[in-house]
């Protein structure tokens, strides 16, 4: 049985309303753990609240289409997302990690976003495509910001591990 356009991004608007939560989810637990890496706490922060702009857009746009959540995959999503933090507390470099899988997290978003956008414009959401666009583009904004500040939390780690009885981890 064919399945059509709308069909399908009504499902991928219910995978990006959970995404969504669990990147909420992430960053809450990423930037409540960190200590000794102000900048990136701050950006963290920062992008929780861009975060919570981009669900409410998302559920404007489910909201349009008629479209109820998944409970299921909003479950999942968060479930993901502490099984991600509980891993990182059991690494000696949390902050690396987390900072690098926030960056893997921050590209998934984008491409997710990018096929988001083609599929509403072919099932005739226009309005959702252009919503799509801008939360993309918030989304490159944080992987830019990532990129560019890697190494500079990578350097920070290094130099505080360096120091005897000193935290560095988050």
């Amino acid at each position: 049985m064919a399945t059509n356009y709308t069909e399908h991004y009504h499902d991928w608007l219910r995978d990006a309303h959970a995404m969504e939560k669990q990147a909420e989810s992430m960053l809450e637990k990423m930037a409540d753990r960190l200590e000794h890496y102000p900048d990136l706490r701050a950006r963290i922060v920062q992008h929780i609240e861009e975060t919570r702009q981009q669900q409410k857009l998302v559920d404007q746009v489910l909201a349009r289409n008629n479209i109820s959540t998944s409970t299921l995959k909003d479950a999942m999503g968060k479930l993901s997302a502490m099984g991600q933090a509980i891993g990182g507390m059991m690494t000696p470099d949390e902050v690396v990690k987390g900072a690098i899988s926030g960056y893997v997290f921050e590209h998934f978003e984008i491409a997710c976003y990018t096929s988001l956008i083609s599929a509403a414009e072919m099932a005739g959401d226009h309005e959702g495509a252009a919503i799509f666009k801008q939360i993309r583009e918030q989304e490159i904004a944080m992987a830019d910001w990532c990129q560019t500040h890697l190494p500079d939390v990578t350097q920070q780690f290094l130099s505080r591990s360096a120091q005897p009885h000193t935290e560095a981890k988050r």
